[in-house]
């Protein structure tokens, strides 16, 4: 399996592979629009030996706090799910990013590659807070006090 960045012409199986992870379009159209509306930050995916693309992983500008992220969707494909696909992208994205990245999602999940519930509760967001976690590349400091405000595709 190889980890790369996404490209035009994955744009396709990437839709296809959203819609058979979630069981809807919703997912899909998110990322058309984020694409549209120049928010894509980065999108990288999985593929086996024959280039089938097996996950993907996309990071979203914020519109503020700048400079920072959000991951967004994270999908596997049904028959790959719990082989730590997903995992391994996520790590690929942590290991390179510069500035934090908030995820909405289970924080069972996401704490193990280094998120923080704790460090996000005092953030001012359009979504609830016990769902909400922060990976800072240096959490040296006090947690952020940030409010924020996503690419409009969201809708928030």
């Amino acid at each position: 399996m190889t980890i790369r960045p996404a490209t035009a012409s994955d744009y396709g199986p990437i839709s296809r592979l959203l819609d058979a992870a979630f069981g809807r379009a919703d997912e899909s159209r998110l990322v058309e629009t984020l694409r549209a509306q120049k928010a894509m930050a980065r999108e990288w995916l999985l593929a086996n030996d024959k280039e089938e693309i097996r996950a993907y992983l996309a990071l979203v500008h914020m519109v503020a706090p700048r400079g920072w992220y959000a991951l967004a969707p994270v999908a596997v494909t049904p028959g790959s799910q719990g082989l730590g696909l997903g995992g391994r992208l996520i790590h690929a994205a942590l290991e390179v990013v510069e500035g934090p990245v908030v995820v909405l999602g289970d924080p069972g999940y996401y704490t193990r590659f280094g998120f923080s519930v704790g460090r996000a509760a005092n953030l001012v967001s359009p979504y609830p807070l016990d769902v909400t976690a922060i990976y800072e590349p240096d959490p040296s400091g006090p947690p952020p006090l940030d409010r924020l405000v996503y690419a409009p595709a969201f809708g928030a």
